[in-house]
């Protein structure tokens, strides 16, 4: 399964309550921080390709400065993605091929619906896809609120993401999120029993 939706949306609480539910939840996200940390050898492809600037004093990869760098630089994006996207495809399929048999794998990829990889499973695609849904100016809301943000700099990152309608026009399953947490705990409930019937 494919599991996405817009920045803020609540997506990482979804994935929070699928995990809770039993299934296997792999996080393109956290494997993509995981193939850049520290020692390894994606980390040293990102400053053999763009310099030691990229690093805090202590080593690590500086996100707030690669993010500042790719942002709005299309060419440096896609060689940060050139060297991350294989080695987290990588971890991806060594997770998948380790998971409990019959379990409900699900992939948690923010970017889903800009990357084309929501198609049928015949075609490199998933059987299903589920996406977290809620009004803009709901997300607005809640990274002004909780990130701190400004409105403009919110806005500036919905921007940058596929918009509403066309992660709506990937679903198999909307979950909407502009009710309570036990609202949504019951709507991702109802869909994880449907999937779990129909796997």
């Amino acid at each position: 399964m494919g599991l996405t939706g817009g920045i803020a949306s609540g997506k990482s609480t979804v994935s929070a309550i699928l995990r809770e539910l039993g299934a296997v939840v792999i996080d393109a996200d956290a494997l993509a921080r995981e193939v850049v940390e520290k020692g390894t050898p994606g980390l040293d492809q990102v400053v053999a390709a763009f310099g030691p600037s990229v690093l805090t004093p202590e080593g690590d990869l500086d996100r707030p400065a690669m993010g500042a760098l790719v942002f709005n630089d299309d060419e440096a994006r896609k060689q940060l993605e050139s060297i991350v996207h294989p080695l987290v495809f990588e971890r991806i399929v060594d997770l998948e091929t380790h998971a409990p048999e019959h379990a409900l794998v699900v992939h948690d990829i923010p970017l889903l619906a800009e990357s084309g990889r929501a198609a049928a499973p015949d075609r490199g695609g998933f059987d299903a896809v589920i996406v977290v849904d809620a009004p803009a100016e709901t997300q607005v809301e809640r990274m002004v609120r909780d990130r701190g943000w400004t409105e403009a700099e919110a806005a500036a990152r919905m921007a940058a993401q596929a918009s509403r309608e066309d992660r709506r026009a990937i679903a198999t399953y909307v979950i909407d999120n502009t009710g309570t947490l036990e609202d949504l705990r019951r709507r991702v409930t109802e869909v994880f029993e449907v999937l779990v019937r129909e796997a």
